[in-house]
């Protein structure tokens, strides 16, 4: 497996990882019907900086035209549905936003929650075992390897040097946080 699509996984793992707790964070909010504002804050700022901005950055800004250019259409086809998750994923997080804008009523930041659990869930799981090994046999190595170091530029442009290690760190400190310890 090339370094490009390792690296892709791996924002993958961490992005599930950060699903999980969410899910976690979901059930506590269904149990108390509270939990700390600044967290949720603080988690949908994740999801909009790590899993769109970085991971779909790469995704969208470096990967797709590389495998648009190798003739596979970017309509009609898994790049088509892809982004169309994309866009239903923003739209989310928008609709999270929206949601703590009236934090007495957590009802709609639950449903909406859940919806783009389940859908980043599937997305990750077609992308995994559809798009990216399509990608390595359509991309050659060598290009693969040029992806893999425009994925460190993007990231060092789009979130800075270090934000990568803090958001992970931010993440780990929720799982401690409302990891159900029964």
């Amino acid at each position: 497996m090339s370094k490009a699509v390792t690296d892709l996984m791996n924002d993958h793992e961490a992005i599930l990882s950060a699903l999980n707790v969410f899910e976690n964070i979901l059930n506590k909010i269904s149990k108390e019907k509270k939990v700390d504002i600044d967290d949720l804050l603080g988690f949908v700022d994740f999801l909009r900086e790590f899993s769109d901005k970085c991971h779909h950055g790469k995704e969208e800004g470096i990967l797709f035209p590389a495998m648009i250019a190798c003739g596979i259409p970017d309509r009609g086809g898994p790049i088509g549905v892809m982004m169309a998750d994309h866009i239903q994923a923003r739209g989310y997080i928008f609709n999270l936003l929206e949601a703590l804008e009236e934090p007495e009523d957590y009802g709609k930041f639950e449903k909406v929650g859940r919806s783009y659990i389940e859908l980043l869930r599937v997305h990750i799981q077609k992308e995994n075992n559809v798009l990216f090994p399509m990608a390595e046999r359509a991309i050659s190595s060598e290009q693969l390897d040029s992806i893999y170091q425009a994925f460190s530029e993007l990231e060092e442009k789009v979130i800075g040097h270090g934000r990568h290690d803090e958001l992970h760190s931010f993440l780990d400190d929720l799982k401690l946080k409302y990891t159900d310890k029964n």
